[in-house]
């Protein structure tokens, strides 16, 4: 009886402790995401700036990357990357809202909702000069997400090292990670003092502690043969 009392107060206090802890860290993450300040916003309300997003398209006849109804529409036969021309540095929140369309149209593809960011050129001053092949971004340093790919059986989490290195911090192949067509998904990515996590409608995918983070850099919407809408932008600095 007396060893039992004894293992029970242990588990009731190591999970005591447990729950101080999460409330800790969820307090210290508000906390810091209460100082934020609004540094970009994008509502897509007018034609795309070439002065603020450069587009890289592989050769695809009949695409179309441009603003359309308030978003940025992705409707391409091959590769693309829109990149946001301003540079992120630090702490950051960026989120956006971004949808997968399905209705019947030559470039209708259940795939490829992906994203960059923290992108940066080790080996080049000049940043924008790729064609959008996948493959020509693999000596880039960056983080990257992409949800449903390979045909919507993969949901990746990699860190590229700018040493052709495309390391895979963690996977779904579930259909709770998957794509659904036309759904919006809200997309939050955080970056705050080497900790990244990555949320879509407010549930968390991914949470990597980075021992070597990337600081600075680009952020680029990519995709490949898809139709995709983007919008609702606003990238946020944290303390």
């Amino acid at each position: 009886m007396k060893r039992y009392f004894i293992l029970s107060f242990l588990l009731v206090a190591i999970i005591s402790i447990e729950q101080i802890l999460a409330q800790n860290a969820l307090s210290v993450n508000n906390q810091s995401q209460s100082g934020r300040k609004l540094i970009f916003k994008a509502l897509f309300n007018r034609p795309l700036d070439t002065t603020l997003w450069h587009i890289e398209l592989e050769r695809s006849p009949g695409s179309f990357v441009g603003v359309a109804n308030d978003k940025l529409v992705l409707k391409t036969g091959a590769g693309v990357t829109v990149w946001l021309k301003k540079k992120l540095k630090g702490n950051l929140i960026i989120e956006y809202d971004r949808k997968v369309i399905m209705e019947g149209g030559p470039f209708d593809r259940l795939s490829d909702l992906n994203q960059f960011w923290m992108a940066a050129d080790p080996h080049k001053s000049v940043f924008f000069t790729r064609s959008g092949k996948l493959d020509e971004y693999n000596n880039l340093q960056l983080y990257y997400v992409g949800m449903g790919g390979n045909g919507n059986t993969t949901t990746r989490f990699r860190k590229y090292d700018g040493l052709g290195n495309r390391i895979l911090i963690s996977e779904y192949t579930d259909q709770q990670h998957l794509l659904e067509a036309n759904i919006t998904y809200h997309i939050k990515i955080i970056i705050e003092n080497g900790n990244i996590s990555y949320e879509v409608n407010h549930q968390l995918y991914f949470a990597f502690n980075d021992p070597d983070p990337l600081t600075e850099g680009f952020l680029g919407f990519r995709s490949t043969k898809s139709n995709q809408e983007i919008s609702n932008l606003k990238v946020y600095q944290l303390p």
